[in-house]
């Protein structure tokens, strides 16, 4: 009898993922599933060059349909997926990267394309352009004695529409946009590393900016995570949907030991879901790399808890994670 592709993302990885890491990939999609048939909610963690990778495109619609409820990603990962919306058509891909000789990497630098892995960030079209933009928000706020957090600078973007005469892609796939568009709240752990970041520190040295505190910190955020969880924990369970490692993750699962044990409120929930999307080398006693049982001994994570990791590549895997879990989870 010949072959018969079975019907729709979620059957199609049922009947072929079924033994290590695509297993790993199924048990974590169906994890995700009943988690939200809880009626809980879902933190999703960005490391990587995920937005110039374009997830955007599936996690935009993640965040519409209510299966993404908070975002904590790296400053870079915030701005690269305005800098996509913005420029996309000035991108320049770069498929053979693996060949390219240092003096291969001066010549993109002299045509001011920044490289990320196969992609390049045109810095005139992209950095610059959303640069022009920000500063006017950064300035008149810093004017007013108002202060912000780097995504609600980003948010007033999007809904003032400063950026649409420049929209280069459809802003259904943006993720930001579509978080603007639902109020996610967005935690910017280490924004001060970002290319904006940097370009937000210059202003500040030349002194066009006056108050560096405009933008507000990352203990802030800290604080801010934490009355989020605890309103959001008050009848619900959060789960923690980790792709990659660093800050993006390091960051906000420890504001459950921090209010556990620093602030002792002990009626605090542990992570109620937990998986992440590595290729990391597991390391125990790396956070990157570290399996999800060490993060028991921290008070993160319980003896009970969904616990999964799936030792790939999340440019593959996430987008397929999150169509199995769109069709699955009505």
């Amino acid at each position: 009898m010949p072959y018969q592709a079975p019907s729709g993302i979620s059957a199609f990885l049922e009947q072929h993922y079924r033994h290590f890491n695509a297993a790993a990939l199924v048990d974590a999609a169906r994890g995700y599933c009943d988690f939200l048939a809880g009626g809980n909610q879902m933190l999703l963690t960005m490391a990587g060059a995920m937005s110039t990778a374009e997830l955007g495109i599936s996690v935009a619609e993640m965040i519409r349909r209510g299966k993404v409820h908070a975002i904590c990603c790296t400053g870079a990962n915030l701005e690269e997926d305005l800098f996509n919306l913005v420029a996309h058509d000035h991108y320049v891909r770069v498929p053979h990267y693996r060949d390219l000789s240092p003096h291969d990497e001066e010549a993109l630098l002299d045509r001011h394309l920044n490289r990320v892995t196969d992609t390049c960030i045109p810095e005139e079209e992209a950095i610059r352009r959303l640069e022009g933009a920000v500063l006017d928000e950064w300035m008149a706020a810093d004017r007013r004695g108002e202060r912000l957090f780097p995504h609600e600078f980003y948010y007033r973007l999007i809904e003032t529409g400063a950026l649409e005469n420049y929209f280069q892609i459809d802003p259904a796939d943006s993720w930001l946009v579509a978080a603007c568009q639902r109020r996610l709240p967005i935690i910017v752990p280490g924004w001060e590393d970002s290319t904006l970041g940097n370009i937000y520190a210059s202003h500040c040295i030349r002194g066009t900016v006056k108050n560096v505190h405009t933008v507000r910190s990352g203990i802030e955020y800290m604080m801010m995570l934490t009355e989020w969880y605890q309103k959001t924990t008050a009848d619900k369970s959060i789960g923690f949907f980790q792709i990659g490692g660093g800050i993006a993750g390091d960051f906000p699962i420890c504001v459950v030991p921090m209010m556990r044990q620093d602030l002792q409120l002990e009626h605090i929930k542990l992570w109620g879901y937990f998986c992440q999307i590595s290729d990391s080398t597991t390391s125990y006693g790396s956070y990157s790399g570290a399996v999800p049982n060490e993060k028991i001994t921290w008070e993160k994570l319980g003896v009970d808890t969904p616990r999964f990791i799936i030792e790939s590549d999340a440019t593959i895997v996430a987008p397929l994670i999150f169509a199995y879990v769109l069709e699955k989870s009505r």
